[in-house]
């Protein structure tokens, strides 16, 4: 049985409609080399076409606020159906994928689709406006809506994930990433949260030129996360502990997107939780803590920030 997905984007610099629906559809060649995002195009033509495929899934409907991209999109990801708006996808399809990572614009666009039943992944971060998230959080609890990042399911962070009780008692994890604190820590969030079960108390901004925050964790470890801004590629985490350490430099999106995929299809199957919804939420409220953290100077404690 075909689940049929909708494609709701894009958002300046984030390729997701490209990607996921390609993961999900196969891809026309000369399409996705024309489509304008050529890491992108590279990264997927690497792969074995035993990749491609998702759990009976196939995008069937794409729209973005650009028709010219909607249609480059179409041609690039095999996607049958343009649409001239995102409403006209109700009653057509069985799930919807929003594939933007402007989360001011998430609650607007996903509001019709979580409230007409269907199954819904939000690209992060799901949002950073507490009124939203307490919206979100039914459909979180009920296995209606799924948010993360893709680098959860990091295959750099497989063997990490299997033996972290080898580590002993954990003293510092650290993470560096370039651009936003508001948009690209959760990457590093989410990742961590994937790995290891402790979970963040306060935060503290510290005085650098760009996003560094100290966060102490319920563990009693610290975690140190550095959103460089402009600077070189980098999607790093590091861990420390009494018996063992590791760093790992995070570069493979294809296979964290193509599992990240597969857990949403797991979703729509069982219209469970399959990311903890304590992390969903918890991974907001860091970066809410973060934010003011900078804007006041002071230690912000996470219990502060109830959803």
């Amino acid at each position: 049985m075909v689940t049929k997905v909708g494609i709701v984007g894009l958002s300046p610099g984030n390729g997701h409609p490209f990607s996921f629906s390609a993961i999900i559809n196969g891809y026309d060649d000369a399409g996705l080399a024309a489509s304008g995002w050529p890491v992108i195009y590279d990264y997927v033509r690497r792969r074995d076409p035993s990749e491609f495929g998702i759990a009976g899934l196939q995008v069937t409907h794409a729209w973005t606020q650009d028709e010219t991209v909607t249609q480059s999109l179409c041609r690039a990801c095999r996607i049958p159906h343009a649409v001239s708006r995102r409403e006209e996808m109700l009653g057509e399809v069985d799930a919807v994928i929003i594939a933007r990572d402007d989360a001011e614009t998430h609650l607007e666009m996903a509001q019709p689709f979580l409230e007409g039943g269907l199954p819904v992944f939000i690209d992060k971060p799901l949002s950073l406006d507490l009124d939203a998230l307490r919206f979100f959080r039914p459909y979180l609890d009920q296995g209606q809506l799924m948010s993360c990042s893709g680098m959860r399911y990091a295959r750099e962070l497989d063997e990490a994930r299997a033996s972290i009780a080898e580590y002993g008692r954990l003293l510092l994890l650290r993470g560096a990433i370039v651009l936003s604190w508001e948009k690209y820590a959760v990457h590093l969030i989410d990742a961590l949260f994937g790995v290891v079960s402790a979970r963040p108390v306060s935060v503290i901004a510290l005085d650098a030129p760009h996003a560094a925050m100290t966060v102490a964790m319920d563990d009693g470890s610290l975690l140190q996360l550095d959103a460089l801004g402009e600077a070189p590629r980098t999607f790093r985490l590091d861990f420390w502990g009494e018996q063992r350490t590791s760093s790992h430099e995070i570069t493979d999106n294809f296979s964290m997107f193509r599992r990240l995929l597969w857990h949403f299809a797991e979703m729509i199957r069982t219209r469970r939780p399959v990311v903890p919804v304590r992390d969903t939420l918890d991974a907001m409220r860091l970066l809410i803590a973060g934010k003011l953290a900078q804007r006041d100077g002071r230690k912000v404690l996470l219990s502060e920030l109830s959803v």
